[in-house]
Formats: C-alpha cells, structure tokens, sequence
C-alpha cells in the first residue's frame, strides 16, 4: 500500500495534466471558427455603415474660398502725391485711398478760365462790330441812291446832247459799284451774325464760349479724379506699387480691394456627383486652416461648364490618345450667417452637399 500510494500519486498527477490540454484541442476549433465568422460579418458591417453614411450627400476636397475682388485704378495719370492706405488695411465705401498731383490740372482750369474769357470778349466786340449793326449797310444804300441820282441827271443831259457817252456810262459804273457794297456790307452782316449764333446743341451760348467752359468742365473733372476713393467696403490687397511719387498709367491698376460680403466657397464636384445635385440643397464647408469651423450654405449655382472646357487652353481630343477623364465642373456655394475667423481668398475647404435635402432641380 505504501508503495502503491506513491505510484499512484504520481499516476494521478500525470493524469491530470495530460486531460487539460485534450480538452483545450477540442474548443480551439470552435474559437477559430468563431473568430472568422466576426471578423467578416464586422467588416460587412462596417462597409454597410459607411456606405449609409454617404447616401443622400456628396464631397470633395477640391474647393476654394472665393471672394469678389476689384481692380482699383485710376483714371487721370500722375504721380502719386499722397498715399492714405497699406496692405491689410479695412476700408469703406468712398474713404480716399491715395491722392495724385492735382497741380498740372489746376492749371488746365485756369487755362479754361482764360480761354472763356477771351471767347466771351471776341462775342462783344462782334456784337459791337459796324459789320453786324449794319452800319456799313446804310452807308453803302446812300451810295447807291446818290450815284443812281447822278445818273439820273447824266442820262437827261444826254438826252439833250449835252454830255458825253462816257460821263453817262461812269455815272451808269457808279451805280452798280454802289449796289455792289450793299451786297457785300450785307454779306458781311450775315457772317458776324453766323459767327455770334448759337446752335441747337447749346442753344443761347456761343460755340466758341460753350467749347472754353466744356474744357474748363474737363479739367475740374480731372481735378476731382486725382483723389482715388475705395467703390466698396472691403480690404486692401497688392498695393505694392503704391508709393508716393509712383507715376500712376490712367486705367493701369495699382491695388486690389477684396469686398466685404462677397464670401462663397466654390467647390469642384466630379460630373458623375451632379445627378442628384440642384440649386438650394444643404451644404456643409469645412476648412483645412481652421479644423473646428463647419459653415453652412447652400448651392448657389452650377456651373455651365467644365473646369477644362473655360481653360485657357482646353483639352483637344482629336486624336487617337484619347483618355477618358472625369471632368470637374463648379459648384458656387453662398455660405450662410457669419463666419467666426477671418475667411482669405484662395484657402482650401472641403463641401459636402447634402443631394437629399428637399431643392426642386433646375
């Protein structure tokens, strides 16, 4: 017994040990099993979830925050006299942004003045003149009435036979010389009075003194327009090239002014997201400066062409490389309420619209 006991503990002890692991081979199938049947049915899962998650909306990444901008010039050249604003600067409607030399076109209106001045004092001395008050006209009239009595009594005497024939044809001469002055002190009076009429352009004003105030009227204009003033409320941008003593080129821009207000985000949709798209459906923008800004907006407006098709050089598939691309077509998306952060033309932002919203499509 003594000897059994130990043979049989060691017995015992083996025996234990040798079952454990029999029985841990008989559910290690059923775990592996198990193990990819979850597997698969979660990943199903999951692909299912997200495609749910993308019904009824699309996205893209490839979208911009846009703003309207305008090219400030100005209209009179000179050099730059006096500059009131710098890069980054917020201005209003109206504020004067910088000022050209005014002086070269003070000068042109007191060359205006002089020029009314002396047309204003030629139409007295017409109005003045013996041509237009018809003095020579009456002159020449009694010339003629003296010569044609002359000739009266030149041709009685020779009737009488006691002139001679050339005594009458100088007296019948006179006469005609003498209606011959009427003709052109009449002449003469239609002309100064041609020269003092106004026409149907400016009625009651000489051509000569409306021509001198039109300049006069230039030349303040100019004056006026030496002071470039912002057309709307917005933010300076590219005045590099405002400088004092910069000479400005009429028309040739020398900043840019972003509008306040004008913010939108445009967004490119691939052509095979637009099936479900239509102007007013939802959108959400969300932006890669600022991660915990969402906006929302809706769709403005779809654009009337591809990305490629107003290129400056677009596509041309007239050959036999051609490849199929998707094309890229605008979206406009008018963001809603106001924007927490600073907005900046040109940052990246990614659109989702949501197609499933109620918008009567186009």
């Amino acid at each position: 017994m003594a000897e059994a006991d130990p043979a049989r503990a060691p017995g015992t002890a083996s025996a234990t040990p040798l079952a454990a692991p029999a029985d841990a081979r008989t559910r290690r199938p059923w775990g592996r099993w198990a193990l990819m049947l979850i597997v698969p049915l979660m990943l199903a899962a999951g692909g299912w979830l997200y495609w749910q998650s993308l019904e009824g909306k699309v996205s893209t990444d490839n979208a911009y925050i846009k703003q309207d901008m305008i090219s400030v010039s100005a209209e009179v050249g000179g050099p730059i006299a006096e500059v009131l604003v710098k890069d980054g600067d917020d201005v209003e409607a109206g504020q004067l942004l910088f000022r050209i030399d005014p002086e070269p076109f003070r000068l042109q209106i007191a060359e205006a003045d002089a020029a009314i001045a002396g047309a204003q004092a030629n139409v007295i001395a017409l109005q003045s003149d013996a041509d237009l008050t018809g003095t020579d006209i009456a002159a020449a009239r009694s010339d003629v009435g003296f010569a044609q009595a002359r000739f009266e009594r030149v041709k009685a005497l020779r009737d009488k036979g006691f002139s001679t024939k050339a005594d009458y044809e100088a007296a019948e001469q006179a006469v005609v010389q003498a209606r011959e002055r009427v003709r052109q002190a009449e002449d003469r009076q239609r002309e100064a009075r041609a020269r003092l009429a106004s026409g149907p352009a400016v009625p009651g004003v000489n051509p000569e003194v409306a021509a001198a105030e039109a300049r006069r009227a230039n030349a303040r204009l100019s004056l006026r327009r030496t002071e470039v003033r912002s057309p709307a409320a917005g933010r300076i941008a590219q005045a590099d090239r405002l400088q004092t003593g910069q000479q400005v080129v009429p028309n040739l821009p020398v900043l840019t002014l972003v509008r306040v207000g004008s913010t939108y985000a445009e967004a490119n949709f691939k052509e095979t997201d637009l099936a479900d798209m239509a102007v007013g459906q939802r959108a959400e923008v969300r932006f890669d400066a600022y991660p915990d800004l969402v906006l929302m907006g809706r769709v403005a407006s779809i654009g009337a062409g591809t990305g490629a098709e107003f290129s400056v050089l677009p596509a041309q598939n007239a050959t036999g490389n051609w490849v199929k691309v998707t094309q890229r077509v605008p979206v406009r998306i008018a963001l809603e309420g106001t924007s927490p952060r600073r907005l900046i033309a040109g940052l990246s932002a990614e659109v989702t619209v949501f197609t499933a919203s109620g918008a009567a499509k186009n």
